[in-house]
């Protein structure tokens, strides 16, 4: 079987967290509107890039999403030292045309169920909250919803993001109780 060989650029992006970078691929990695968090190795069990990538000793999370691949560091490792080590094997990665994930066919879709309430919460996220938090390296997705309280999953840059907490209350909690004043009094992370 002769593969060509892929021509992929990647450049790199910083994002509100200063131990989180983004590298950018001209190509699209996972399917639209998915995304893949790896707090562990143990974790990328079925993401191959992503344990290589957890080899490096100063790697501690990876995570995928539509054409880009977000990796933090340890704090005490400078992005000068190790960007380009990083980047050089991403790349040689995917110009080899190995998966960085095998897809798993675990697809649930309730939303026939979904309250009212429900769907605006996910129309909201969708439209304001989203392309933000992706443009920043990372991932929001809804969990929940009662009593009130719009709980949502933080991914990527975002987790452990100094400025997360501030970006969920001041950003997100204030969009939401000002959209949906009647229903939504608080938006946590879980």
């Amino acid at each position: 079987m002769n593969t060509v060989p892929k021509n992929i650029s990647i450049y790199l992006e910083s994002n509100p967290n200063p131990n989180s970078l983004k590298f950018v691929v001209n190509e699209m990695l996972v399917p639209e509107g998915m995304s893949f968090d790896f707090p562990t190795r143990e974790s990328a069990g079925h993401a191959p890039l992503a344990q290589e990538l957890f080899d490096y000793p100063f790697v501690e999370r990876v995570f995928y999403m539509s054409n880009f691949i977000t990796v933090t560091k340890q704090e005490n490792v400078e992005w000068l030292e190790i960007q380009n080590i990083i980047k050089d094997h991403i790349q040689k990665f995917l110009e080899s045309g190995q998966f960085i994930i095998e897809l798993q066919d675990s697809h649930n879709n309730n939303e026939a169920d979904e309250s009212d309430t429900v769907k605006k919460i996910k129309a909201i996220l969708d439209e304001y909250i989203r392309p933000a938090v992706e443009q920043d390296g990372g991932a929001i997705t809804y969990h929940s919803f009662h009593d009130g309280i719009v709980k949502v999953k933080l991914q990527g840059s975002c987790s452990g993001c100094p400025s997360s907490m501030v970006t969920l209350k001041a950003g997100i909690e204030n969009l939401f109780t000002r959209m949906m004043p009647n229903e939504i009094k608080a938006v946590e992370a879980f």
